[in-house]
C-alpha cells in the first residue's frame, strides 16, 4: 500500500471523503485516476473530466507511485 503522506499533491482531510486521499484542494481521489487510467482514459481526458486536478498533482502521483513499486519490486 502506498504512503501518500509524503506527496504532495494529494491531502486526507477526514470530514472530506471519509480521510481518503484525495488532489489537494478537490473532492477527486487518487483512485480515481487510477481507476480512469486502468480503463483506458489518457492523463490528458482525466484533467479533462475533473477540472480542479492540475497536471503538476498528477504527475506527482505517478512519479510517487512509481517510486512505491520500485522499493517493493527491490525488496
Amino acid at each position: 500500500m502506498t504512503d501518500w503522506s509524503t506527496c504532495p499533491a494529494v491531502e486526507s482531510v477526514s470530514d472530506r471523503l471519509s480521510g481518503a486521499w484525495v488532489f489537494t484542494g478537490t473532492r477527486v481521489p487518487v483512485s480515481a485516476l487510477f481507476g480512469n487510467l486502468a480503463e483506458g482514459a489518457t492523463v490528458e481526458e482525466f484533467l479533462d473530466w475533473f477540472p480542479g486536478v492540475e497536471e503538476w498533482q498528477v504527475k506527482a502521483v505517478l512519479e510517487h507511485e512509481e517510486k512505491n513499486l520500485e522499493v517493493h519490486v527491490n525488496r
